[in-house]
């Protein structure tokens, strides 16, 4: 297999660069100016449940998203900036009533950086009529650093890649068979449960910010323009990544991905 031109190697440093970069916490923490994760911990048990409620129910509605993304969808250029200023209105307006408010806004946030996500993985050439594609963009959802990785060398984007893989291949395997998600499929099911333990902890994290008193005065509308320009920026790097696996193969754009981590 050829290595990469030029031009594509500066596509994947790019990509690196998104995938790579501060997590969501580290964003939030230089806004509020303290760590996120002692905000988390401030998040009484009962919240924590009601987040991790919302945010089951916000991935099943993007799971439908995602399936119905590819009919009769044309490729567009990303509307990024749309969809960041309807999700800056809704978390304003989520945030204006605490987290009642918050838990009902996070399913129509999550679902409108769904079709975001969706537009940028098009403009990387993704058919989104195959399940593989369509499930990508969920994934989307779980990448990225957590800000808790101390082996620098190591890739967090492949790390958390390997993790989803066989919950991927097994969903991808069934709705090629079915065609349909149903409800409580144990494949499905599975494979949710994935994203949701990472984005789960994101979104606790932005309740959080929201919710403490002492870092709530940033607003439900930065934080939520903060949230989607975050999966945005992933979004670009992981369908940047795919495009150059789908013209070189896997391994030899893992390979050149780590060396241009390395030398970063």
């Amino acid at each position: 297999m050829n290595s990469l031109t030029p031009q594509d190697t500066q596509v994947l440093r790019e990509a690196v660069a998104r995938l790579e970069k501060q997590s969501f916490a580290m964003t939030v923490a230089a806004k509020v100016g303290m760590p996120v994760e002692g905000l988390v911990r401030l998040l009484p048990a009962p919240v924590q449940h009601k987040v991790g409620g919302a945010v089951n129910k916000a991935l099943e509605q993007c799971l439908q998203v995602a399936l119905a993304a590819g009919r009769g969808a044309l490729p567009t250029a990303p509307r990024n900036r749309t969809h960041t200023l309807l999700t800056a209105a809704t978390g304003a307006a989520g945030g204006f009533f605490g987290l009642p408010g918050m838990l009902v806004e996070l399913p129509v946030t999550t679902t409108l950086m769904l079709h975001s996500i969706a537009e940028i993985a098009r403009s990387h050439g993704e058919d989104l009529n195959q399940p593989d594609a369509a499930l990508a963009c969920l994934e989307v959802l779980a990448l990225g650093p957590d800000g808790s990785q101390n082996d620098l060398i190591e890739s967090a984007y492949y790390t958390t890649r390997a993790a989803l893989a066989q919950v991927t291949r097994d969903a991808v395997a069934y709705l090629a068979q079915k065609g349909v998600a149903k409800e409580g499929t144990p494949v499905l099911v599975s494979f949710l449960a994935k994203i949701a333990a990472r984005f789960g902890l994101e979104v606790s994290e932005k309740a959080a910010a929201q919710l403490v008193p002492v870092a709530g005065a940033v607003g439900g509308l930065a934080l939520n323009v903060l949230f989607t320009q975050h999966f945005q920026q992933i979004a670009e790097g992981h369908f940047a990544v795919r495009a150059l696996e789908r013209r070189y193969g896997p391994l030899p754009v893992r390979h050149a991905y780590e060396a241009l981590q390395a030398s970063a």
